[in-house]
């Protein structure tokens, strides 16, 4: 960790990121409560993040951009645009405006999925091989820990000042990141197209790698089964709050502070963990808590719910840290951003489907029964884990796939 932080770009993309994710996680929970306020709807404040998803199915044309042009450019370009989109938000006043809320944040994924294709790129290329487990793991830690301070942060504004403050911190937060990626010095080679490529070919060469990399492909199919999951959480953790704990909706943003409290922990012994037990075997770990997590919020009482969410928030940054070095540490640098969006695809379909399923039956079915459902879907994907075996692809395996995707 310290090797990492020494280094100036390290340092200030990690403090990009912090920056716009800190803004982002504020007004993000803030949108959701302001949903839920104006209509009453813990369906409509789901909905919110589901439009979200909705529009990161767009990530395959994001991801080949970022394989086709230096990726800090784009990061720069891409931060700046984020910061046009928020002033409609301020239009918000009323449950008649809240088709808003879902239009930014539709963009909202749009930017985020060719942001992250390009993000995760540029680790790549910017870290070394055998640190990028620390990198992730330090980058967890201090992402997921922002959910102490952000998700109080846009409740406790809201509630006192409204949403402007927050769209134009927000806005401020894309602008900083921006500012910071533009004094990194790293110098990126210009991608060389690949000869003959048609453009659906090159936009689906991520999906054809993952497909055809056998450790890759069974990682894909145990996160998509535990993001079904994480999917429900977004409708059910409104009702948790207000059928189970009889509480207002600002209480969401205490329940999403404790799950940062259990990410911070879980992030800093993520790096080890991969060290000594595997990406794998990481993720495996985070996906039982999750599970485990999930059970104990059926549970209505306010230590159970506590303990879960701590839980959940533990899962968070073993699975993302762990999955992230996973597919770096396999998947050659003119792939990955293409292999990154098509990951995340993968993961948004079913999550979005997830969350629209979510938000309708948690008007019918009872939310204990949901969470039920959920903690066995994550147990089931950390035993698909567990009993099927992966290796480590070889330098010349990867240059191998990489001429099979050129043939391509």
């Amino acid at each position: 960790m310290r090797a990492l932080l020494a280094r100036r770009d390290v340092r200030l993309l990690v403090l990009a990121r912090m920056i716009d994710t800190a803004g982002s996680n504020a007004l993000w929970i803030a949108l959701g409560i302001r949903v839920k306020e104006l209509t009453g709807s813990s369906s409509a404040a789901g909905l919110t993040f589901f439009a979200f998803i909705l529009g990161t199915l767009a990530a395959p044309l994001g991801g080949a951009l970022a394989d086709r042009v230096r990726r800090r450019p784009l990061l720069i370009v891409l931060n700046l645009a984020c910061v046009v989109m928020l002033p409609p938000l301020l239009s918000v006043h009323d449950r008649h405006d809240v088709w808003v809320c879902y239009v930014v944040m539709v963009m909202y994924g749009l930017a985020s999925g060719a942001t992250g294709s390009a993000m995760t790129a540029l680790t790549q290329t910017l870290i070394p091989p055998r640190q990028l487990g620390d990198a992730n793991g330090l980058l967890q830690t201090l992402l997921q820990g922002l959910r102490l301070i952000a998700p109080l942060l846009g409740a406790g504004v809201l509630a006192a000042y409204g949403l402007g403050p927050l769209v134009a911190g927000d806005a401020v937060t894309f602008a900083l990141a921006a500012g910071l990626l533009a004094l990194i010095r790293h110098r990126e080679e210009r991608p060389q197209p690949t000869q003959h490529e048609e453009p659906g070919a090159r936009i689906a060469a991520g999906f054809r790698y993952i497909a055809r990399t056998p450790a890759l492909r069974q990682a894909t199919i145990a996160v998509v089964i535990a993001v079904v999951a994480f999917g429900f959480s977004e409708s059910v953790l409104f009702a948790v709050v207000d059928e189970g704990l009889h509480r207002p909706p600002a209480f969401v943003g205490l329940l999403s502070s404790l799950q940062g409290a259990g990410a911070i922990a879980a992030g800093m012994a993520a790096a080890v963990l991969m060290w000594r037990a595997g990406e794998e075997r990481t993720v495996m770990l985070g996906l039982a808590c999750a599970a485990a997590g999930f059970l104990l919020d059926a549970a209505p009482t306010n230590l159970t719910v506590a303990t879960g969410t701590l839980l959940i928030g533990a899962s968070l940054p073993l699975i993302v840290a762990g999955v992230m070095t996973f597919f770096q540490r396999r998947t050659p640098a003119p792939l990955m951003g293409r292999t990154d969006a098509a990951l995340n695809v993968l993961i948004a379909v079913p999550q979005t489907t997830a969350i629209a399923a979510g938000a309708a039956l948690i008007a019918l079915v009872d939310y204990r029964v949901m969470l039920a459902a959920m903690g066995t879907l994550m147990a089931a994907a950390a035993l698909y884990l567990a009993t099927r075996t992966t290796h480590q692809p070889s330098e010349k395996e990867v240059d191998t796939r990489l001429a099979g995707e050129h043939h391509w």
